[in-house]
C-alpha cells in the first residue's frame, strides 16, 4: 500500500477573497405605484424602455413615461431600477424608497412619480441619512415657487438645507429625471470625467418661459429650472443642491468617499495583517491615495492653495502639488487604550477641489 505525501507535505489551498466593489453611482430609481413589479419584488433593473415592455408594461404607466424621460438623455444612461409603492396599503412615501434601499443597494439617485410636497419633504430628509449614500431628484410646478410664496416646497428645503436634494421647476411632467438621467449617462462606469449638470440640455424638457423675477426666485431658493438663453439655448440652471451645493460636487465626495473605504477594506482583508507600526500605517495611506489618484485624473481634484485650518503637518496657505495630502498621526502619539483596541492612529486627507467655471466676465479692449 502506497503512503500518503500528506505525512511528509501538507498543502493547503487558501483562495483570496473577491476585492470590495464599488457602488458605481450611474443608476437611478423611480419609484411609482403601478402593479406591473409585485410588492415582494419591489425593484426590478432594466436596460431600457424595450426591456420594459418586454417585462410587462404597457408604456402609460408614470414609471414608463419616467424611464422614457430618463434613457433619452445624452449620454444615456445605461440602466434604470423601477421601485414598487405599494399602494394598496398603508405605505408612506418615505417607506416605500426606504424598502426600495434595502432591497438594492446598487441606485445612486431616487426619483417619487406624482410626489406630492409632503412626499418630497419626507424623502429628502430621509435621503439625507440614507445608506449607502443616496440624494434625490424631485420636480414641481407648483406656482408658489416663483411666486416666492412663504412655505412652498424649495423654501422649506433651502431652510432645511438638504444637502442631497435636487428639486426643478418644470410644467413638463417628469422633468427632474431629465437631469438624473444625463447624471447617470455622464457618471457611467466612473471613466468619464467629471462634469457638471450646469448649461446641460434637457432632452424632452420644455424651457420655461420666466420673466427675471420669477426666475432669481427659483434660483434664490437653490432650486433648478430648464430655460432659454439668448435666441438659441436651452439651458439646466444652476445644477445645485437644496442647500447650494452643486450637485456634482456631492456626487464627487461620495464616489471619492466611496472608493477610499472599499480601498482601505480590501487591504484590510486581503492581506495576513496590517501591523500596528509606521509601515503599516504607509500600507493604509498608500490604499487611500490610489482612490485619491483616479479621483485627480478625472478632474475632480486639483492642485492648489490649501485655505482651510491646519491639519497636522500642513499649514494654511500651503501649495497641495497634487490637490491632495494623506496625513497621519504619528503611532507614538496614539493612547494605550487605542492601541489595544487595535485602532490606526488618526488619518486625514485634505483635498483640494477643481471646481468649475461656470459664470465668466470679459472686458473687450478696442482700439483704433
Amino acid at each position: 500500500m502506497t503512503q500518503s505525501l500528506s505525512d511528509i507535505v501538507k498543502v493547503t489551498v487558501q483562495v483570496s477573497p473577491l476585492s470590495a466593489v464599488n457602488n458605481t453611482f450611474d443608476m437611478g430609481l423611480i419609484v411609482g405605484k403601478s402593479t406591473v413589479i409585485a410588492a415582494a419584488t419591489r425593484v426590478k433593473v432594466y436596460s431600457g424602455t424595450d426591456d420594459m415592455l418586454s417585462d410587462g408594461w404597457v408604456g402609460t404607466e408614470p414609471e414608463y413615461l419616467a424611464a422614457q424621460m430618463y434613457f433619452s438623455q445624452n449620454p444615456r444612461p445605461n440602466k434604470v431600477a423601477i421601485g414598487r409603492w405599494d399602494g394598496s396599503g398603508t405605505e408612506t412615501a418615505v417607506k416605500a424608497i426606504s424598502a426600495c434601499r434595502e432591497a438594492n443597494t446598487d441606485w445612486y439617485a431616487a426619483y417619487l412619480c406624482d410626489a406630492a410636497k409632503a412626499d418630497i419633504i419626507a424623502i429628502s430628509e430621509y435621503i439625507e441619512t440614507a445608506s449607502p449614500l443616496s440624494t434625490y431628484f424631485y420636480d414641481t410646478k407648483d406656482t408658489e415657487v416663483p411666486a416666492g410664496t412663504a412655505g412652498n416646497v424649495m423654501e422649506t428645503l433651502q431652510k432645511a438645507k438638504r444637502h442631497r436634494t435636487f428639486g426643478q421647476y418644470s410644467t413638463t411632467a417628469y422633468a427632474a429625471v431629465a437631469a438624473m438621467g444625463y447624471a447617470m449617462g455622464a457618471n457611467t462606469g466612473l471613466a468619464n470625467s467629471a462634469f457638471t449638470l450646469a448649461y446641460k440640455s434637457e432632452v424632452g424638457v420644455q424651457p420655461e418661459a420666466l420673466t427675471t423675477q420669477p426666475m432669481n426666485t427659483i434660483l434664490g431658493y437653490f432650486g433648478n429650472v430648464y430655460t432659454k438663453y439668448g435666441a438659441t439655448y436651452n439651458l439646466l440652471v444652476k445644477g445645485t443642491m437644496a442647500d447650494g451645493v452643486h450637485f456634482d460636487e456631492v456626487l464627487n465626495l461620495d464616489v471619492l468617499t466611496t472608493e477610499i473605504q472599499t480601498s482601505v477594506m480590501n487591504a484590510l482583508t486581503t492581506g495576513p495583517k496590517i501591523p500596528q507600526t509606521e509601515e503599516g500605517v504607509s500600507l493604509l495611506a498608500t490604499a487611500i491615495t490610489a482612490p485619491c489618484e483616479a479621483a485627480r485624473t478625472r478632474g475632480v481634484i486639483a492642485p492648489g492653495v490649501w485655505k482651510g485650518a491646519p491639519v497636522l503637518g500642513l499649514k494654511t496657505g500651503d501649495t497641495l502639488a497634487t490637490g491632495y495630502m494623506v496625513l497621519a498621526d504619528s503611532l507614538a502619539n496614539q493612547s494605550q487604550a487605542d492601541r489595544d483596541a487595535r485602532k490606526s492612529p488618526p488619518i486625514y486627507v485634505p483635498i483640494k477641489m477643481a471646481g468649475a467655471i461656470e459664470h465668466v466676465v470679459i472686458g473687450v479692449v478696442v482700439n483704433r
